[in-house]
């Protein structure tokens, strides 16, 4: 019989537990001790609600041109699952999951687990095999619950607080500012790069001992057109070049970055040079992303209000396009309503396609909550459904003029079928 390929794998895990989401660190924490699972190097672990992609990929840049060896933890994938294990900058390779995956399947015995749990095993065992010198790992869901939050931190960043993900996390800035907060430690750098983060985060840190760097107070930004310098507790870093990424809120998470590096400066010492190679150097897709040609095409992942009022900034600061087309596709968990409205009549052309799974929605009810949410149709104005989200793109694609934009957003799921659509083109056009 032929051994089973990654594919296979990540099939039978998403049948492995019974809820695709399943909150608590009983199950997967029984399973860590049997695999005797241990980091042995310095690990930062970022949480928060938007940022904390861009904040791990700033970290791991930085990182390795400082001559370091890193383990890069972050998820969802866009289109291979491999993009979520990277060691030195390199995703994990099949045979490597598929030896972890056998190793934690050996141990789990009869206990249960999800796809994420499952898999944050194997990578952090992975990650303890690969004589790394500094991890980076990011929060899946949450903080105080998420199975990441198993790994006792050197220290911790939570970048971002807004209302998402309310059947797990609640209905409000404060309670889901109270899950975030667990993912620091006692004694511990715990970076807030929130400039107002609710007071539940704050007493935590407070009550555990937590050495909290609050921006604003403890570290800082300033810049200008060609260049920005970072003012921590004891480090200033003048003269550093833009981040590679695009965005309003870049600087923050690099401050938030620097700030990290900065506490932990005794065990990962960075120069200057590696900053500024860093931040040049970071690469990350699907985060305001500007692809080569035209018409003008951006993919961004934003699926909550808050990244789609960065996005909207962000839109509005790229100069004048006669029409902006939207593929777009989100989860019915998502506050729809609340995206849409924080993009305002920024879009012209609304092409809404299907996302699959059992949190996606289908075009129909999107295009209710566009309507819903008052999106003007008519007038050079339009609402239009397709049967996926590849359809929708290439829709979208005939219909823009070479001066125009066309702008992929609102899920991970619209923007890789969007990149699958987008790949497809040499072949079908």
């Amino acid at each position: 019989m032929q051994a089973p390929t990654l594919a296979h794998w990540l099939a039978r895990l998403e049948r492995l537990h019974p809820k695709g989401i399943d909150l608590g660190l009983d199950r997967v924490r029984a399973v860590a001790e049997r695999l005797d699972l241990a980091l042995h190097a310095p690990t930062i672990v970022v949480g928060g609600t938007n940022g904390k992609g861009s904040t791990c990929a700033m970290l791991d840049s930085i990182l390795r041109a400082a001559g370091y060896r890193t383990g890069l933890y972050t998820s969802p994938h866009l289109l291979d699952f491999n993009e979520r294990a990277r060691i030195d900058g390199v995703n994990a390779s099949d045979a490597q999951l598929i030896g972890q995956f056998e190793a934690v399947e050996a141990a789990r015995g009869a206990t249960s687990l999800t796809y994420f749990e499952f898999t944050t095993l194997a990578v952090l065992r992975l990650f303890a095999a690969a004589r790394l010198d500094a991890a980076v790992l990011e929060i899946g869901l949450g903080g105080r619950l998420d199975a990441v939050n198993l790994v006792d931190a050197d220290a911790a960043i939570v970048t971002s607080i807004d209302v998402d993900h309310v059947d797990y996390l609640g209905s409000t800035r404060e309670a889901i500012g109270f899950e975030k907060a667990h993912i620091y430690r006692s004694g511990r750098p715990a970076i807030c790069s929130d400039p107002q983060p609710p007071q539940t985060l704050l007493d935590y840190a407070a009550r555990i001992g937590a050495d909290l760097w609050h921006f604003g107070r403890d570290f800082n930004y300033s810049g200008d057109r060609q260049q920005w310098a970072y003012g921590g507790r004891l480090v200033r870093r003048s003269g550093l070049p833009y981040p590679a990424l695009r965005g309003a809120n870049q600087l923050l998470n690099a401050a938030g970055a620097l700030a990290a590096l900065e506490a932990l400066s005794e065990r990962l010492p960075v120069s200057q040079q590696a900053v500024r190679q860093g931040l040049l150097t970071v690469e990350i897709p699907a985060r305001f992303q500007v692809l080569p040609g035209r018409p003008t095409t951006i993919l961004d992942v934003a699926h909550n209000p808050h990244a789609a009022a960065v996005l909207a900034q962000n839109l509005d600061s790229m100069g004048f396009f006669p029409v902006t087309h939207a593929v777009f596709g989100m989860l019915r968990d998502k506050d729809i309503a609340g995206v849409v409205a924080r993009l305002g009549d920024r879009v012209d052309h609304w092409h809404v396609g299907p996302t699959p799974g059992d949190r996606g929605a289908a075009a129909v009810a999107i295009t209710e909550l566009l309507r819903a949410a008052g999106v003007a149709e008519g007038a050079g104005k339009s609402i239009t459904e397709y049967k996926t989200i590849g359809d929708a793109y290439f829709a979208a694609r005939e219909a823009a003029s070479a001066d125009d934009r066309i702008l992929a957003f609102g899920s991970f799921l619209t923007v890789a079928e969007t990149l699958r659509a987008i790949r497809a083109m040499p072949a079908q056009r």
